[in-house]
């Protein structure tokens, strides 16, 4: 089926451009979201007449998602996930997950505008791209870890930590409150 696009879609052109495409991807995406037109001789003189308006809602749109995007590129959120010895989660983060916790962090995305290329079961830092508009996408920062405090560590890091590290984190954490302690000993004596 031809259809006239609407507006910019990644994996199939510009806006005005006609393609070709299944038909129940028109039908059951396209055509339902007012992404395109059937190609027909009577829509492209519709689609010739609003291509100004289109044009201009367009840029508008892309305006605003331009705006969020400065606030949001580069931003580092922190999902605290149960996991095992080895560092694979107990189930996964979705993007629901990830759009909960980037409006929780002050600036509203859509679990729609989330894009996830894969499954993310392990703990770690996790790069994930979101798609404010079909022409503005921005990179934000997941940090998966067990702990507010493993966050904080892997976020230093810059990569999640295995058993080596974290069993070394945990003996320098309790080392430190011993060694004050051991000063303040010393001062009184």
């Amino acid at each position: 089926m031809e259809v006239i696009l609407l507006e910019r879609i990644e994996s199939l052109g510009q806006m005005g451009e006609v393609v070709k495409v299944k038909a129940g991807f028109a039908r059951n995406y396209l055509l339902p979201q007012r992404k395109a037109l059937r190609a027909t001789d009577t829509n492209r003189k519709v689609f010739e007449d609003r291509r100004a308006q289109l044009v201009a809602e367009n840029l508008t749109r892309k305006g605003e998602a331009e705006k969020v995007a400065v606030n949001l590129d580069g931003m580092s959120v922190v999902l605290v996930r149960a996991a095992s010895e080895t560092g694979q989660l107990y189930g996964s983060v979705t993007a629901r997950d990830v759009a909960d916790a980037i409006t929780a962090a002050g600036v509203t995305v859509d679990r729609a505008q989330v894009r996830l290329d894969k499954a993310l079961k392990q703990l770690g830092l996790e790069p994930i791209r979101v798609q404010l508009h079909p022409e503005v996408a921005v990179t934000v920062t997941v940090n998966i870890a067990r702990s507010a405090e493993e966050a904080v560590t892997q976020s230093k890091l810059g990569r999640a930590l295995d058993r080596e590290t974290r069993e070394d984190e945990f003996d320098r954490a309790t080392a430190e409150p011993q060694a004050a302690a051991s000063d303040d000993d010393q001062d009184d004596a």
